[in-house]
């Protein structure tokens, strides 16, 4: 049994981290931690919970690490940077649930998050956590950067080919939708029912901090630096992204070779679904589960490959996939504690 510790509790990813680690039968949780909440119980701020789990809230200190194994950090952009040295030194391994370690390198990162960077040389050191590529170098990481939702369902669907020679690799295109929660718990206008509702809105075209991300992690795959186009969008809805990825053939590919690649790539992976030909991914089948769904299909007119996979955002895309890297920290099966299937909303 290890101690975890989880800070930003009363976030949608602190809440479902929470929900996780109480049905894993081999963590216990020692701390929790909110700083505007400190004081409240737990169940004062998500009363779903009264009853189940009551502890207590405190302010995120560096001393909780010292008790703990592992410190998930449910934190924005930019909190968790100054707090994970200590955390480290303590020897807390750390899952860290924002951007602030998922970029490689400090001036990508200072030029997309507009910020100085207060620990550069732990951005070399922590491992990008999307089991499926990095598996490896997860079980022995000190610190893992987990990834973004929307990178985890595009890299996902994209990543069987790059190192394809039947694909141009600088025709990408990914097209990305997001339930509200996405941007978190706290109030934003944008995000209000009546702002939200009855529509779709495009946002953050060519500017959005998950395309270096993105580019990263592909341009690791295919050995050379590649850009992509990214847009994002809101959809009037809680939770789930559904990612629609083009690409174009440099030569005529049939559905079933297209799959079979796929499921070579694949083979071995718990929680990528791979659907048969005609059939495409939707978001309320994977609701509240850390399965990615991935459909392809070929547009044999405009010889194009086109991919979409779908996952929850608060779970693949956060909260379950922090779970499955902790537990390949730990050396527990790598299903534990994320075995629940789908829950169709």
């Amino acid at each position: 049994m290890i101690k975890a510790c989880v800070a930003g509790a009363t976030g949608y990813t602190g809440l479902e981290l929470i929900r996780l680690l109480l049905q894993h039968p081999n963590i216990q949780i020692k701390h929790v931690t909110a700083d505007s909440n400190k004081g409240k119980r737990l169940s004062e701020v998500c009363p779903s919970l009264t009853g189940v789990f009551d502890q207590e809230l405190v302010a995120l200190e560096p001393g909780l690490a010292s008790d703990c194994d592992v410190v998930f950090l449910a934190l924005p952009h930019t909190a968790s940077m100054d707090k994970v040295p200590e955390m480290l030194q303590a020897g807390c391994r750390v899952i860290d649930l924002s951007a602030d370690f998922r970029l490689h390198e400090q001036e990508v990162y200072e030029t997309w998050y507009q910020t100085k960077h207060q620990s550069p040389e732990l951005l070399e050191q922590a491992v990008y956590g999307l089991p499926e590529l990095h598996r490896e170098k997860i079980k022995t990481a000190k610190l893992v950067a987990n990834p973004g939702c929307y990178p985890t369902g595009a890299i996902l669907g994209l990543a069987p080919l790059m190192q394809c020679d039947w694909v141009h690799l600088d025709s990408v295109i990914i097209d990305s939708k997001s339930g509200v929660s996405g941007a978190g718990r706290k109030l934003n206008t944008g995000t209000q029912f009546c702002e939200a509702n009855e529509g779709v809105s495009a946002y953050g075209l060519t500017t959005h901090r998950h395309t270096p991300e993105i580019e990263q992690e592909l341009s690791g795959l295919a050995g050379k630096n590649l850009s992509v186009v990214f847009s994002p969008h809101l959809m009037p809805m809680t939770r789930g992204i559904l990612s629609t990825l083009y690409i174009s053939l440099t030569k005529e590919m049939s559905v079933e070779a297209v799959l079979s690649h796929f499921q070579n790539f694949y083979r071995d992976e718990p929680f990528i679904r791979l659907l048969p030909p005609g059939q495409y991914p939707a978001t309320q089948r994977v609701v509240r589960s850390n399965f990615c769904d991935l459909g392809v299909a070929v547009d044999k007119r405009t010889n194009r490959l086109i991919i979409a996979t779908a996952i929850d955002n608060l779970m693949k895309g956060a909260s379950s996939q922090a779970v499955q890297n902790c537990n390949l920290m730990f050396d527990f099966p790598e299903t534990e504690g994320l075995e629940g299937v789908p829950v169709f909303p």
